[in-house]
C-alpha cells in the first residue's frame, strides 16, 4: 500500500530543517562554478583511461575528507594520470568534501581530452597527464570580473589595499590569507579578499603566482567583483562577505565535523534521515540547473516508500571498501562492485565516478524507474545510497555477469547451446514485453544490449542498466528526446529524429537477437575481418540465402543438421531479428508480437524489408538503401558528438 502524497513531503520538509540546523553549524561550501579549462590533447588509450582517472578521483577523495587537500598519481607513461584537489582555507571539511563532490562531477566533462582544470568558489581541481604540482604560471591565467555593479574611489582604495595585506601574508601562512578593510567614510561597508596558493607551492613560488593574481583583479576594479584564476593560486575581491567564519578554520575544521557526528550520533533514530535530508537540501542548490527541486522531494519520497535507503558506511564495508578484488566490471561511469552485507547477503554495487549533470539525472531516473517494476527477467533494485561522497545503486548479485562476456568468447561460447540461448531469448523478450506493456506505466529501455543482459547461476537472463530508461503516457505517440544509447543499436529515426517509441527497443532487441546466433558483435570496428555491419551482412546471407554461413561456430559444437528442427528454429530467429531491425518502425512486430512469432513455429512470417544501411563512424545514412529510407537522409543525421557516451564505453 503507498502512502498518501504529504507524507513524504512533510518528511522532505522535516530533512529541509534538520538541514538548516547544520548549515548553522557549519559554512557555505561555495560550489558556484567559476570556470572550467579543458585540454586539447586526446587521451592516449581510453582502456586505461578511464580506470586511471578514476582510481586517481578516489585517492584524492580519501585525502580530501581529512585534510581539505589531495594529490595522487596513477598510470605511467601517456596513459599516466596526475590529479590534484584543494579547498580554500575558510572551508570546513565538511564544506570541503561537498565542493570537492560538485567539482568531481564537472571536471570529466573534458572527456576525451587528458587535461583539464576547474575553478569553483570554495575549491580547484586539476587532471593532466603530467606533473605539474610545482606550476605556478601558465597559458589559461586570466582574471574573470564582474560587471554589475560600478564600485566608488573610495571601495577600490579599500580593496587594493586589501588584496595587498593578503598577498603579504599568505606565502608564510600556509599559502592562505584573507582581509576585510572597511571602506572609509561607510559605515557597513569593506573589501574582503581570499588569496590562496596551491599546497605543493613553496613560499616564493606562491608569492610570485598571487603577485600576477594581484595584478589581475586590480585590473577588474571598479567593478564590485574580480578573480585571479592562475595555475597555482587562486584569488577573489568583493564587497559581499562571502567568506567563511573564522572559526571554520585551523584546528576548529576537525571540531566542527566531530560536533556534527556528535548531533547526528545523539538523534540516531533520524540519523538516515539527517543525512538525506542534508543532502537534498546541500545539492538542491548545486544541481538546481541540472534536475530542478522536484527530483529531491522525488528521491525523498522513494526512498521513504520503498526503504531503499543504505548507509554508504554499510555498503563501503561489504565491498572491502571497493577492494579491486571484488571488482565485477566497470564501463564509462563507473565501477560494479560484488559485496556481501552483515546477513551473508551477495550484493552489486553500482559505484558511480562520472556524475556529471547527465549521469546525476540518470541515478534519479534509475531509482525511481526499477523501483517501480519487478518481474523475473529485470535485475532488482535492492537499494541505493546517495548520501555519502558518491552515488551508488544496489542490486541482486547475479553470479554469470553479462551475456556479452559469453557471446563474444570463443571458449565462454561454448557453454551456451541453442537451447540455453533460445531461454536467454524469451526471457528477455518477456522483460521487454513488461516494460513496454505495463499497465501501470509504459516504460522503454533505450540501451538493449548484451552487455545489458546479465545472467543468474543457471543462465537465465535478466534485463539491468535503466539508467537511460524513459516512461511515458498511454496517450501519447513518442516522446522527443536527446540522443542516447549506443551506437549500432540504436533504430534509425531515434538517430535521425529523436523521438522515441517502444520500437526503438524492438530494434535494439533485433540486432541483440542476430548477435547471440551469430557470436559477433553489431558495432565492432571496421579493422575486424569483416567490413560491413552485422545486421547488413545478415541482410544480405538472408537474400541469398546462406545465413547459415554466419552462426556462430560455438552452435555447430552440437552437430545441427542443415535440415533439422534446431536449425529451423536458429533460421526463424534470424528471420525475426531481421523483421525488428526493418527502418521503417511501423513495419517492426511489436515485442509481444516478436515473442509470439518465436514461439509459435508452425505460423508463416512475412517477409522483412531492408535494415537501414548506416555507416556507423559518421552516423550517416548510405545512399545504397531502396526507396523506404529516403525520408531518412545524412542532414537529419546527427554527429557523433550528439551521442551519449553509453555510446563508446559498456554501462
Amino acid at each position: 500500500m503507498r502512502k498518501s502524497v504529504s507524507a513524504p513531503l512533510l518528511s522532505f520538509l522535516f530533512f529541509f530543517m534538520v538541514s538548516l540546523l547544520l548549515k548553522a553549524t557549519v559554512g557555505d561550501p561555495r560550489t558556484q562554478t567559476v570556470k572550467i579549462f579543458c585540454g586539447h590533447q586526446k587521451e592516449h588509450n581510453t582502456t586505461a583511461f578511464v580506470p586511471n582517472f578514476v582510481a586517481t578521483m578516489e585517492n584524492i577523495s580519501d585525502q580530501m575528507r581529512t585534510t581539505g587537500f589531495g594529490t595522487s598519481v596513477v598510470g605511467s607513461g601517456p596513459d599516466a594520470n596526475f590529479g590534484l584537489a584543494q579547498c580554500y582555507g575558510d572551508l570546513s571539511l565538511l564544506d570541503c568534501v561537498l565542493c570537492y563532490a560538485e567539482a568531481r562531477t564537472i571536471l570529466p566533462q573534458c572527456f576525451p581530452y587528458n587535461g583539464g582544470r576547474i575553478f569553483l568558489d570554495g575549491c580547484f581541481m586539476r587532471a593532466e597527464n603530467y606533473s605539474f604540482f610545482q606550476e605556478f604560471t601558465g597559458p589559461n591565467d586570466q582574471p574573470v570580473c564582474g560587471n554589475a555593479t560600478r564600485m566608488g574611489q573610495r571601495f577600490q582604495e579599500s580593496a587594493r589595499r586589501a588584496i595587498s595585506e593578503a598577498v603579504a601574508a599568505a606565502p608564510n601562512n600556509g599559502g592562505y590569507a584573507r582581509a576585510a578593510v572597511p571602506v572609509s567614510g561607510s559605515v557597513n561597508q569593506s573589501a574582503y579578499v581570499l588569496a590562496n596558493c596551491l599546497k605543493t607551492l613553496n613560499a616564493s613560488s606562491c608569492r610570485a603566482c598571487l603577485d600576477s593574481a594581484s595584478a589581475f583583479v586590480t585590473g577588474c576594479l571598479p567593478w564590485s567583483e574580480g578573480r585571479a584564476l592562475n595555475t597555482g593560486c587562486f584569488m577573489r575581491y568583493s564587497d559581499k562577505d562571502f567568506l567563511n567564519s573564522e572559526t571554520t578554520n585551523g584546528s576548529s575544521k576537525g571540531n566542527t565535523v566531530v560536533m556534527v557526528v556528535a548531533i547526528l550520533s545523539s538523534v540516531a533514530v533520524v540519523a538516515v534521515g539527517v543525512a538525506i535530508g542534508t543532502y537534498i537540501w546541500r545539492h538542491r542548490r548545486i544541481q538546481k540547473k541540472r534536475r530542478g527541486s522536484n527530483d529531491a522531494v522525488k528521491l525523498a519520497k522513494t526512498l521513504n516508500d520503498s526503504s531503499l535507503n543504505f548507509k554508504y558506511s554499510t555498503l563501503e564495508k561489504a565491498t572491502g571498501s571497493f577492494d579491486d578484488a571484488n571488482k565485477l566490471g566497470h564501463g564509462g561511469f563507473g565501477t560494479v562492485y560484488k559485496g556481501v552485507l552483515p546477513d551473508g547477503r551477495e550484493i552489486a554495487v553500482k559505484r558511480l565516478f562520472f556524475n556529471n549533470k547527465h549521469r546525476a539525472a540518470d541515478f534519479y531516473n534509475e531509482v525511481n524507474i526499477i523501483s517501480s517494476v519487478e518481474h523475473k527477467n529485470l535485475v532488482r533494485l535492492l537499494g541505493c545510497s546517495c548520501s555519502g561522497p558518491e552515488s551508488l545503486l544496489v542490486y541482486e548479485f547475479l553470479p554469470n555477469k553479462s551475456l556479452d562476456r559469453f557471446l563474444f568468447d570463443s571458449n565462454r561460447g561454448k557453454a551456451l547451446n541453442w537451447e540455453k540461448r533460445f531461454e536467454i531469448i524469451v526471457g528477455t523478450s518477456e522483460g521487454l514485453v513488461y516494460l513496454h506493456e505495463n499497465n501501470k506505466i509504459r516504460i522503454i529501455h533505450r540501451d538493449i544490449k548484451a552487455s545489458n543482459i546479465l545472467l543468474d547461476s543457471k543462465l537465465r537472463a535478466k534485463i539491468a542498466d535503466f539508467g537511460l530508461a524513459r516512461s511515458f503516457q498511454e496517450d501519447k505517440s513518442h516522446i522527443s528526446t536527446a540522443i542516447a544509447g549506443t551506437l549500432g543499436y540504436m533504430a534509425p529515426e531515434y538517430l535521425a529524429h529523436g523521438q522515441l517509441t517502444e520500437k526503438a527497443d524492438v530494434y535494439s532487441f533485433g540486432v541483440l537477437l542476430l548477435e547471440i546466433v551469430t557470436g559477433r558483435q553489431n558495432n565492432r570496428s571496421k579493422t575486424s575481418e569483416y567490413s560491413d555491419s552485422l545486421v547488413n551482412s545478415v541482410w544480405r546471407k538472408f537474400q541469398e540465402g546462406t545465413v547459415e554461413d554466419l552462426f556462430d561456430p560455438n552452435l555447430m559444437l552440437h552437430n545441427y543438421d542443415i535440415n533439422s528442427t534446431i536449425k529451423k528454429d536458429i533460421l526463424r530467429v534470424v528471420h525475426v531479428g531481421l523483421l525488428c531491425t526493418q527502418e521503417v518502425p511501423s513495419l517492426r512486430p511489436s515485442m509481444s508480437k516478436a515473442l509470439h512469432m518465436m514461439l509459435k513455429k508452425d505460423e508463416d512470417l512475412p517477409a522483412p524489408t531492408n535494415p537501414p544501411f548506416i555507416d556507423e563512424n559518421t552516423m550517416e545514412f548510405n545512399d545504397t538503401c531502396e526507396n523506404p529510407c529516403k525520408h531518412l537522409h545524412a542532414t537529419s543525421s546527427p554527429s557523433v558528438a550528439s551521442v551519449s557516451y553509453s555510446s563508446f564505453y559498456p554501462r
